[in-house]
């Protein structure tokens, strides 16, 4: 049996589930993910940032932790809280070792089951897990949560090709970087503080907007750099990047009950009607109603609850997805969408 003492998880509503903790107390948003593997992608998602991840697949640690598998530099998750915790170490270490160096606790031995269900029917809330009854609750704070994933100057991330992309970062996943410099194509990394000045100053073919925490609502002033690029270049929005775009053309967002995190999302491409399985971590979504007729077209929905999850401007080269084309974890059915996306955007610009 692994070391740990009693702790227990303390939700908003005076929930509470009893376990073992290994590692500190942390406060935060309790969510959950449906991803069956993939638990190194999920502890090092900057989208991920200072929130409690329930597991929902009971046995976790079952194959070590590979820094390759790492979305990023350090774990974002705030905690992990598991059924079954298994402290293999295989490839560089083992997931418990892994976050206890990072000071990030996990808490096993939990009802992870009734967890998830108090979660879909409650919704997700703030919650503390520790030793105590304690509730040290206080609102997630978007921007800081950002700035802490997101990397603090420009960087070069690839050399290769003529094609000059600019990735916006508020918390971009390493997967994403490497599926566009697989693409032959100059990848240039910018903070998200970046003023639409020095996005357009790097002569961008197109803008690529990242995926990360929070609520989109909380950051008008990147929202308005947003909307000055997306009259001037090509640009493609990734997940909050898809929901700012959207916000950027008069559209606005709300919170989901339980969010969508998990790999295995059904979208449905309006134009076709082909059905793929993606990779999600989203807790907002784009409000269809508040786009009207105005100059986005919806092109993807969500075939579990159509929430809207890929947009089109009718006139200028933009496109968004809220989902994940890079997975990691999940399913590689998207993956192709950047070779459509470069194709489609600034194809003529490659050729």
């Amino acid at each position: 049996m692994l070391d740990g003492r009693p702790g227990r998880l303390v939700l908003e509503d005076g929930a509470v589930f009893e376990g073992i903790l290994h590692g500190p107390a942390r406060a935060g948003e309790v969510v959950f993910t449906t991803a069956m593997t993939g638990y190194p992608e999920v502890a090092t998602d900057p989208s991920f940032r200072d929130q409690l991840v329930v597991m929902c697949f009971p046995l976790i640690g079952i194959y070590g932790q590979r820094e390759a598998e790492h979305q990023s530099h350090e774990p974002h998750v705030g905690g992990m809280i598991v059924h079954d915790l298994v402290d293999r170490t295989e490839g560089d270490s083992s997931l418990l070792s892994y976050l206890l160096a990072h000071d990030r606790p996990i808490l096993s031995g939990i009802d992870t089951r009734a967890l998830v269900r108090h979660l879909r029917t409650e919704g997700s809330m703030l919650g503390a897990i520790g030793e105590m009854n304690g509730k040290p609750f206080s609102r997630l704070n978007t921007r800081q949560m950002i700035l802490a994933a997101a990397c603090t100057a420009p960087t070069t991330v690839a050399e290769a090709g003529g094609l000059r992309v600019v990735v916006v970062d508020y918390g971009v996943k390493r997967q994403i970087l490497t599926e566009l410099a697989s693409r032959k194509v100059k990848v240039r990394l910018l903070p998200p503080t970046s003023s639409a000045q020095a996005v357009l100053a790097e002569r961008p073919d197109l803008v690529v907007l990242s995926p990360g925490p929070g609520d989109p609502a909380d950051l008008p002033e990147w929202t308005e750099v947003v909307a000055m690029v997306a009259e001037r270049v090509p640009v493609f929005g990734i997940c909050l990047g898809h929901q700012l775009l959207a916000t950027a053309f008069g559209g606005s967002t709300y919170k989901l009950r339980f969010g969508h995190r998990g790999a295995n999302h059904p979208v449905r491409d309006e134009a076709s009607g082909l059905v793929r399985i993606t990779a999600q971590n989203h807790g907002y979504a784009v409000d269809e109603q508040s786009l009207g007729h105005g100059a986005l077209e919806v092109t993807h929905r969500n075939a579990n609850d159509h929430t809207v999850e890929g947009l089109r401007h009718r006139e200028l080269p933009i496109r968004s997805l809220q989902y994940h084309p890079e997975a990691a974890p999940g399913p590689r059915d998207e993956r192709g969408a950047f070779d459509r996306i470069l194709a489609e955007l600034v194809g003529e610009r490659r050729a």
